[in-house]
């Protein structure tokens, strides 16, 4: 799962606030188109460097891996400082980065019988998230805002235990139950679907009008990991491996 810090801090300040940046999520929609289109070139060239050289790509993964969790947080920092002119180049390299490592989760779809079209379907489940997203998000009231995103962050805790869970399972030699996975798959499509709707309720309430590339940020963590989570659901119910 990608780094969730950004949108848990942006949940923690929104608060009871008012609006503080009321354009910032139009200001920030170019890059977030942006970012999404740099990831999905450093997807296929991910795929590129496997078919051409398959032993060269581990390496560069874990290398290009630990770069990005780096890179997330220096370029937040940047970004919520204002640095625009830094910020925009860091979060380049980031989009691009986070691709290369989505290659894995993306290959594996590809070897399953999701295939193409299952990658197509959950790019789609996407696009549904955010036009909901929009349309709940910007109507909520403070009491359905604030509850929705407690709900969510309780959500996020319990998503994060059960991936450590299931990673020290994995690691130590056992094999994770099917039905866990898509269990925990389900349980990541629900948080972040709900985080697509806590996004446009937090951030206008949590960044100025300035700082859209923080508000870019948090929303393309929100569909990134939206996407992995609909991709690894429908491998795994297509019959394919976690």
């Amino acid at each position: 799962m990608a780094n969730n810090s950004n949108f848990v801090d942006s949940i923690q300040q929104a608060g009871r606030r008012e609006l503080v940046g009321p354009n910032v999520i139009s200001n920030a929609m170019p890059y977030l188109g942006g970012a999404l289109l740099l990831t999905a070139v450093g997807t296929y060239g991910g795929l590129g460097i496997i078919q051409a050289n398959p032993s060269l790509f581990m390496p560069l993964f874990w290398g290009a891996l630990i770069t990005e969790l780096i890179l997330f947080f220096v370029a937040r920092g940047v970004a919520e400082k204002e640095n625009n002119a830094v910020a925009i180049p860091l979060l380049a390299l980031y989009s691009l980065l986070s691709g290369f490592t989505l290659t894995v989760i993306i290959l594996r779809a590809l070897q399953s019988a999701a295939g193409v079209q299952g990658i197509g379907l959950a790019a789609l489940g996407c696009g549904v998230a955010f036009i909901a997203g929009k349309s709940i998000g910007s109507n909520l009231s403070d009491q359905d805002g604030l509850a929705l995103m407690k709900t969510v962050q309780i959500g996020l805790i319990g998503l994060v235990v059960a991936l450590v869970a299931q990673l020290l399972f994995t690691f130590f030699g056992g094999g994770f139950p099917t039905f866990l996975q898509i269990g925990i798959s389900a349980a990541g499509v629900l948080i972040f679907s709900g985080l697509a709707v806590v996004d446009f309720y937090v951030l206008p309430r949590t960044y100025r009008d300035e700082q859209y590339l923080s508000a870019a940020l948090s929303m393309y963590l929100t569909y990134i990991n939206l996407f992995i989570f609909l991709l690894r659901l429908i491998t795994l119910l297509s019959g394919g491996r976690d």
